[in-house]
């Protein structure tokens, strides 16, 4: 779940996420359609885990409509202004809370802070083998078996389970989420809430107080460029350009 960033902050009052100010972090959909295919190919059940608000328990909702069988919501006052750090300290002692797990799928990052630090931490916190940026998988002779695409390379990788993947918001798209899929989400599956006395973690490493970076403010950025089109004939256009680029002085 993610701050919507067509909403405003308020910096001095830290970000306030309400139902109408947050959203299902887009980064997170492919990897949910992962599971899900997965579940649907190889067999057994989806589990999604969120830490938020009570007021955000929608977006598990959502991700239920989807095809996930179960939603978990961690959330307590006392995970408020967790950074990346903290953040992942309490993902990991719930994920711990819910085993066993086979297979443990994060988003790429997140929409609003962008830091791509979650998955990974978390992951070594459940000390889990974990590939980046995976595009596709599947399961061969008890191994599971994964793509990933960066400089320019493909590279493949086997692990042993349990693991942990974080998935390219190329590797496929989401599934539309059909009417009787809302309905049953809201009607039939329930959300588990945990609070930190569900968990075996110390309340100082997370929060405010286990959090080693800080938020100082969160704006939104002035572009100062606009584009502007030339008009004319291809001659004209091109005579323009270059005057402009004179009178800037790029050019003599």
């Amino acid at each position: 779940m993610s701050p919507d960033k067509r909403v405003t902050k308020a910096p001095e009052n830290g970000i306030v996420r309400s139902a109408d100010t947050a959203e299902l972090n887009p980064f997170d959909r492919p990897a949910l359609e992962m599971a899900i295919s997965m579940a649907e190919e190889q067999g057994g059940t989806v589990t999604v885990l969120s830490m938020g608000p009570p007021s955000c328990a929608f977006v598990l909702n959502e991700a239920m409509a989807m095809g996930v069988d179960r939603g978990t919501l961690l959330s307590d006052a006392r995970l408020a202004d967790s950074d990346t750090l903290a953040t992942s300290t309490a993902l990991a002692a719930a994920i711990k809370r819910l085993a066993p797990f086979d297979l443990v799928l994060f988003g790429t990052r997140t929409y609003d802070s962008d830091t791509g630090q979650v998955g990974p931490q978390t992951a070594v916190l459940i000390d889990a083998p974990l590939v980046t940026g995976v595009t596709s998988c599947e399961f061969k002779d008890n191994l599971l078996r994964v793509d990933r695409k960066i400089d320019g390379f493909r590279e493949e990788y086997e692990l042993s389970l349990p693991a942990a993947l974080t998935i390219h918001p190329s590797a496929l798209k989401p599934r539309d989420i059909p009417l009787g899929g809302i309905e049953e989400a809201f009607n039939t599956k329930k959300i588990n809430v945990l609070t930190l006395d569900d968990l075996e973690i110390n309340a100082e490493t997370v929060g405010n107080t286990g959090s080693p970076t800080r938020v100082i403010s969160m704006t939104k950025v002035t572009r100062e460029r606009r584009c502007e089109f030339l008009t004319g004939t291809t001659d004209e256009q091109a005579e323009e350009l270059v005057d402009r680029i004179k009178k800037s002085g790029l050019i003599g």
